[in-house]
């Protein structure tokens, strides 16, 4: 009896020293999670608080940061401008390497006030997640849509002047070639530039007018090409 109440004072000895570890384990725990910072969001650190082997005190704010997940762009508008801003909230975004991201269907809150001094409203944009190379206070362009003109545009290097003729070649759907005068608007991004007549939509125009040129004169069996109207 004696060899089995040693066992069970043994068993019971080690128990009580187990649940004593594993006490002391989770303070252990609790005491390292207290030297851990986690915030409640994925983002960036723009500024820290305390310093190594600072002591911090209950409450006392430690870093700031940023999330990179949900960021908004804040414009401010003429106050002109707000009857059509209203009516059609399609914005494109501008970053500042030329690259345009368009916000069809981005959230847009506009305050109800606009500012004495400049006469403009303020309009905030809720931005879609993960756009590459945008940062927290960055400067980017806001372009929205007022309305809609349709143009023609051509490649100007399309455009054929002699003298005071300014024409262009236009392949008909049979593949015949007809030297045709137009006139032109200003030039509309880049290499394009604008008819204002001459043209109509669907036809096409050659674009390497040399090449054009030598075809309409084996057309015309050599003859000087004739300008049609």
């Amino acid at each position: 009896k004696s060899v089995l109440d040693k066992a069970k004072a043994d068993h019971d000895s080690a128990q009580a020293q187990l649940r004593a570890a594993r006490a002391r384990l989770r303070q252990a725990e609790e005491q390292l999670e207290h030297t851990v910072v986690r915030a409640p969001y994925s983002g960036i650190v723009v500024q820290r608080h305390v310093e190594v082997g600072e002591v911090a005190n209950r409450g006392q704010p430690l870093m700031t940061g940023l999330s990179l997940e949900k960021l908004r762009v804040v414009v401010h508008l003429p106050q002109t401008l707000m009857p059509v801003v209203r009516a059609n909230a399609a914005v494109t975004m501008v970053l500042n390497h030329g690259e345009r991201i368009p916000l069809d269907r981005a959230e847009m809150v506009i305050f109800p006030y606009a500012d004495p001094r400049s006469h403009t409203i303020r309009v905030r944009i809720e931005l879609p997640e993960k756009i590459a190379l945008l940062y927290p206070g960055m400067h980017v362009g806001m372009a929205f849509e007022t309305g809609a003109v349709e143009r023609f545009l051509i490649p100007q290097g399309a455009v054929v002047r002699r003298s005071e003729v300014t024409a262009v070649y236009v392949v008909r759907e049979d593949g015949a070639v007809v030297f045709r005068q137009v006139r032109l608007g200003l030039p509309r991004g880049g290499d394009r530039i604008e008819v204002l007549a001459g043209l109509e939509a669907g036809e096409r125009v050659a674009l390497d007018p040399i090449a054009a040129g030598v075809r309409l004169k084996e057309q015309l069996g050599g003859a000087d090409s004739q300008v049609h109207r």
